[in-house]
């Protein structure tokens, strides 16, 4: 690593602190030969593999992940704190997991889980586009086992 600012090679760490709602390590730098100071974020590379509906595989993202939810969770009282809150908490149960690989579905189930007990309206909306109901009594019938 080189410092941003001069790209000299020398650096020393100040100070490490988890950031949990990033799955990361925080680390405060600083560069020996400008004396300046920077923050840098470690995160775990997730190598899971996302088998997708169609036969594809892409690799887990979790700002893939966070868009979904937040997209679900707009005009609700989940603020985007809480979305990435539980982006994160989902990606930590998937790297506990030790799996290479995942369905698309379990995914969607997970957050499903997950947003039932958060915010019946986000989990409607998540259930729409993620069970992609064709007729209104499908809607219906998830809404009654509600």
């Amino acid at each position: 690593m080189h410092c941003p600012f001069c790209h000299h090679v020398e650096l020393k760490v100040t100070d490490s602190r988890d950031a949990v709602e990033q799955n990361a390590i925080r680390r405060r730098r600083e560069c020996l030969g400008c004396q300046k100071r920077f923050t840098t974020f470690e995160t775990v590379d997730l190598t899971i593999q996302v088998h997708k509906r169609d036969g594809r595989y892409e690799d887990f993202m979790q700002d893939k992940l966070i868009r979904g939810i937040d997209a679900a969770c707009q005009h609700t009282r989940i603020s985007h704190e809480q979305v990435r809150e539980l982006a994160s908490q989902i990606t930590a149960e998937l790297m506990e997991r030790q799996v290479r690989e995942i369905e698309s579905t379990e995914i969607g189930e997970i957050v499903m889980k997950h947003l039932k007990e958060l915010d019946t309206i986000a989990f409607i909306r998540f259930a729409c586009v993620y069970r992609r109901f064709k007729e209104l009594d499908e809607l219906m019938d998830e809404i009654q086992n509600i």
